[in-house]
C-alpha cells in the first residue's frame, strides 16, 4: 500500500474519532457550563481505551454538583494521551515521521492497531472500567431509577433491617401433662408441619375405649400450610394416630427406614395402603418443608433402632426436638447418639429447644441396654432346667435382639407370642434390624415338640393389658401356653405410670401357679429409653437455647425439667411450660402463648371415632358404679289411662329376687306418679317421664344410698 492511500486512511480515522469525540464535548460543555475549547483532531495513533456510554451523563451529574475547572489526570496513561492530544492541536494535518521518546513507538503497524480495536469492543462490554480523557475519571455507580437519577442530592438510604419478623409458632396438641398421644405443629409464616402423631391408652375410668387420640380439628383447618408429617421414631405413642389422621387429610410422612416400615404396616391393615407418599430418610439428611422451614435429621439412641432429633431450621433460628432419646454410650447397633452435631447446631444458634422429660425426675445417668444383655446371659444359665418366658414391650428391638443371643448361646428354640410382637419380629427380620441364627427362631404351635427347658418365649404383656399374651397365661386363657412351676417368667419392662396395679394383679396370679416371676426391682432386666437428669444436662449444655419448653411428661416430669434448665443458668422468662392448646410464639425478643387452638382428646371405641364423649363416659361410669333401672308402662291414649304397667326391670342394681320388697315399692311410687298426671290430664311425656325419674331417685337414695341410672320407657296405644 502507497504512501498516500496509509495517510488517506488516517485522516478517515482521525477524521470520525474528531467528530465523536467533539459531539461528546459539547454534550459535556453544555451539561457543566464549561467553556473548554475543544481538540479538533484527536491523536489518530493513539489506541482508544475510552468510550461514553448513554448512562455516563447521569453518572456523571450524580457525581458533580458544579463545574470542575481542572483536575490532574488519574494515571500517566490519560496524562501522556492529553500530551499527544496537545501536540495534534499544533498539527491538524497528519504528521510526518518524527524523532519520538523511546518509550513511545513513531508509528504503530497494522497488527498494533487491529488490537487497539480488539481493545476498545473489550473495554466498552465492561462499562464499570469507563474512563474518558476530557472529564476526571468517574467511577461509574450501579444503574438507578430515573426517578432517583433527577435528584443528585438525594441522602443515602438507611441499612434495611434484615431481622426476620415473623414469628416461629409452635402449636402443642398432645404430648403435654400426658403420657402419649405426641403431637406438635411447627410453623412460620404460610409453612408448617407436623412432628409425630401418637396415641395413648385409655385410663382404667374410660369404660369401653380402646384408643386415645389428639384432637385433629387443627390440622384439618390448617390441611393447605402443612408441607407434611415428619416422625421421630415407630413407637405408638409417636405414630399410633397416623391411620385415623390420615382418614380425614393426606400429606406425606417422613421417617427412617424402620419407622416407614411399621407406618406403611398399620396404614395396609387400616385400608390405607399407598394412600399417602412416605418419604425415607436417615440420619444427616435435610428435607425443606416450603421456602422458610427444614429440617435435620440428628441420630439419638432410644429403646428402638432409626429414633431421631430434629433440627428444624427457622429464619428466626433453629428449633430442636429432640423426640425421645438417651446418651448410651455402649448401645447394641446404630452407634452413639450424634453429639458433635448437637453441639455444632449449638454453636450456629439455637432458638427453642424441645426436649423429653419423661425420666427429668431420675438423677444421674440412664443405664446402658448392653447391661440387660449380661443379665439375661446369667438368668438362662441359672435357669436351665427351665422354660424361660420373657415379657417385654414388642418395639423394644435391641431388648428381642438380646433375648435371642442369650437363647441361642444356651442352645434354646425361640417362639414369639402376641399379635404385635410377631409382626414387629417379622418386619424387623425382613430389614435386616434382627439378626436370627438359623434353625432358632420356631412357631408357638411348635414348642409341644421340644422339652421345656430347650425353649424360650418372647410375649407381649408387660403392663398388665388384659388381653395381651402374658395376662392371658397368668389367667388360664391362652389356648397354647399353660404356665407352672416348671416356668421362669421375666418382666422386663417397668410399669407405665398407672400400669402399677395390673401389672401386680398378674404378677400374684402366676406367682399362684407356681410360676418363679423375674422383675426389673430384683435384678437388672430393664433399662429406660429415656434421658435421667445428667443426661439432659449434656443437651442443654451443647445446644445452649435461648427458649426452652419442656415436652413428652406429666406435669410433675415437665416442672423438674424446667427446674434443671433454670439451675443451667437459663432465665425464668425463657422457660414455659405449656400445655395442650397452646400456641407459643417464638422471636429473638420474647417468647409468649398468643391463642389457644382447639385441642384435647378424642376416644376411639371400636371403629367409631369421637362419638364417645364426656357424656358417654359418664353414662358407662354411672352404670358401672350404680348400674340401670328401667321403669316400662302402657298408656291408652284415648281415655287417659294406665292400660299396663309399670313394670320395674333392673341390671346391675339389686338382683330382683332377693329385693322384692323394695321393688313392689319402686312399682307403687311409679303408679301413683302416672295416674296423678294422668288425672290432672297432662300429657307431656318428657315431664312425666322427669317425675318418675325424680320420685324413683329419691326413693332409691333413700333406702340404698345408691344412685343407678333411671330410664322410664311410657308407650301409647
Amino acid at each position: 500500500m502507497s504512501q498516500n492511500n496509509k495517510n488517506r486512511g488516517y485522516d478517515d480515522i482521525a477524521a470520525a474519532a474528531q467528530q465523536e469525540e467533539q459531539m461528546s464535548l459539547r454534550r459535556r460543555a453544555a451539561q457543566w457550563s464549561l467553556a473548554q475549547p475543544i481538540d479538533p483532531i484527536p491523536d489518530p495513533i493513539a489506541p482508544r481505551t475510552e468510550r461514553v456510554l448513554p448512562v455516563e451523563k447521569s453518572a456523571v451529574k450524580s457525581q458533580h454538583t458544579k463545574p470542575i475547572e481542572e483536575k490532574k489526570p488519574a494515571s500517566k496513561k490519560v496524562a501522556k494521551r492529553g500530551k499527544k492530544k496537545a501536540q495534534t492541536t499544533e498539527q491538524p494535518k497528519m504528521p510526518e515521521k518524527k524523532q519520538q521518546p523511546a518509550s513511545q513507538p513513531a508509528k504503530p503497524s497494522q497488527k498494533a492497531k487491529n488490537a487497539a480495536q480488539k481493545q476498545n469492543k473489550k473495554q466498552a462490554s465492561q462499562p464499570t472500567k469507563t474512563v474518558t480523557v476530557s472529564a476526571p475519571p468517574v467511577k461509574q455507580q450501579p444503574a438507578k431509577s430515573k426517578k432517583q437519577n433527577n435528584k443528585p442530592h438525594q441522602k443515602k438510604q438507611k441499612a434495611v433491617d434484615t431481622t426476620p419478623k415473623s414469628p416461629v409458632k409452635i402449636t402443642f396438641l398432645g404430648g403435654l401433662n400426658e403420657i402419649g398421644k405426641n403431637m406438635t405443629m411447627v410453623e412460620y409464616e404460610n409453612d408448617a408441619l407436623l412432628i409425630d402423631c401418637g396415641m395413648a391408652f385409655p385410663d382404667d375410668d374410660m369404660f369401653g375405649v380402646d384408643v386415645v387420640l389428639p384432637d385433629f380439628t387443627h390440622v384439618i383447618n390448617n390441611v393447605d400450610r402443612i408441607r407434611g408429617i415428619v416422625l421421630t421414631h415407630a413407637h405408638e405413642d409417636h405414630i399410633g394416630g397416623l391411620p385415623y389422621l390420615l382418614r380425614e387429610v393426606k400429606l406425606p410422612i417422613y421417617g427412617a427406614k424402620l419407622t416407614l416400615a411399621m407406618v406403611e404396616y398399620k396404614l395396609k391393615e387400616a385400608g390405607l395402603a399407598g394412600s399417602v407418599p412416605l418419604h425415607e430418610i436417615s440420619a444427616g439428611s435435610v428435607v425443606l418443608f416450603g421456602k422458610n422451614l427444614s429440617v435435620e435429621f440428628i441420630h439419638v439412641n432410644h429403646s428402638i433402632p432409626d429414633a431421631m432429633a430434629l433440627g428444624i431450621k427457622t429464619p428466626q433460628g433453629y428449633v430442636v426436638h429432640t423426640g425421645d432419646f438417651k446418651i448410651d454410650c455402649t448401645p447394641i447397633s446404630g452407634g452413639m447418639m450424634d453429639l458433635a452435631r448437637m453441639g455444632a447446631i449449638g454453636n450456629e444458634g439455637v432458638l427453642a429447644l424441645m426436649a423429653d422429660s419423661t425420666n427429668a425426675e431420675r438423677p444421674g445417668y440412664t443405664p446402658s441396654e448392653s447391661i440387660v444383655g449380661q443379665s439375661f446371659s446369667n438368668l438362662f444359665h441359672q435357669a436351665e432346667d427351665k422354660r424361660v418366658i420373657v415379657a417385654t414391650f414388642s418395639s423394644n428391638l435391641y431388648r428381642i435382639q438380646q433375648i435371642i443371643d442369650a437363647s441361642a448361646r444356651e442352645g434354646r428354640k425361640v417362639a414369639v407370642s402376641g399379635r404385635s410382637m410377631i409382626n414387629l419380629v417379622q418386619i424387623a427380620t425382613e430389614l435386616g434390624y434382627l439378626s436370627v441364627p438359623a434353625n432358632t427362631l420356631i412357631e408357638l404351635d411348635q414348642i409341644r415338640q421340644y422339652p421345656k427347658n430347650r425353649v424360650t418365649l418372647i410375649t407381649t404383656g408387660s403392663q398388665g393389658e388384659p388381653m395381651a399374651a402374658l395376662s392371658r397365661m397368668a389367667f388360664e386363657d391362652h389356648r397354647q401356653v399353660t404356665v407352672g412351676p416348671d416356668d421362669c417368667i421375666i418382666i422386663s419392662a417397668t410399669p407405665i405410670p398407672g400400669n402399677e396395679k395390673a401389672v401386680g394383679r398378674v404378677v400374684d396370679e402366676l406367682l399362684r401357679h407356681g410360676c418363679e416371676v423375674i422383675y426389673e426391682k430384683m435384678y437388672d432386666v430393664h433399662t429406660s429409653g429415656h434421658a435421667c437428669q445428667e443426661e439432659l444436662k449434656i443437651v442443654h449444655g451443647l445446644l445452649k437455647p435461648k427458649y426452652f419448653l419442656p415436652v413428652h411428661g406429666e406435669q410433675k416430669h415437665l416442672r423438674k425439667h424446667a427446674a434443671l434448665a433454670k439451675r443451667m443458668g437459663m432465665n425464668s422468662k425463657n422457660v414455659m411450660l405449656a400445655n395442650i392448646g397452646q400456641v407459643v410464639s417464638l422471636t429473638q425478643e420474647k417468647m409468649s402463648a398468643t391463642e389457644t387452638v382447639p385441642a384435647g382428646r378424642v376416644l376411639v371405641d371400636g371403629i367409631g371415632m369421637g362419638d364417645v364423649g364426656s357424656i358417654v363416659l359418664r353414662d358407662r361410669r354411672r352404670l358401672a358404679e350404680d348400674g340401670l333401672v328401667i321403669v316400662v308402662a302402657t298408656i291408652d291414649n284415648a281415655t287417659g289411662t294406665l292400660v299396663s304397667g309399670p313394670d320395674i326391670v333392673s341390671r346391675g342394681f339389686v338382683y330382683v329376687r332377693d329385693a322384692e320388697p323394695l321393688m313392689e315399692k319402686l312399682r307403687e311410687v311409679a303408679t301413683d306418679t302416672l295416674e296423678r298426671s294422668l288425672r290432672s290430664h297432662h300429657r307431656d311425656w318428657a315431664s312425666m317421664k322427669a317425675q318418675v325419674r325424680d320420685n324413683l331417685s329419691r326413693l332409691i337414695f333413700q333406702r340404698t344410698k345408691r344412685s343407678p341410672m333411671i330410664l322410664p320407657v311410657i308407650m301409647e296405644i
